[in-house]
């Protein structure tokens, strides 16, 4: 099962809901561009989002009235 240490992404007040909102939309996205393509994915779109966000590679930003909610 893939449970990776978050703590680093939620620093600088990123709430969990943005992370979760931004993974799926991702997620999504990915999805809908190996469809596109007719690629088979191997590994599952939300893990693929979720390596993204980790990596620095997509990057949440926030709204600043949410951030000090």
């Amino acid at each position: 099962m893939f449970n990776p240490d978050l703590s680093g992404v939620l620093q600088n007040h990123l709430s969990r809901y943005s992370l979760v909102t931004a993974t799926a939309k991702r997620a999504r996205e990915i999805a809908e561009e190996a469809n596109e393509d007719g690629e088979i994915l191997t590994e599952k779109p939300v893990s693929l989002a979720l390596d993204e966000i980790l990596d620095g590679e997509y990057v949440i930003v926030e709204p600043e009235e949410i951030r000090n909610l």
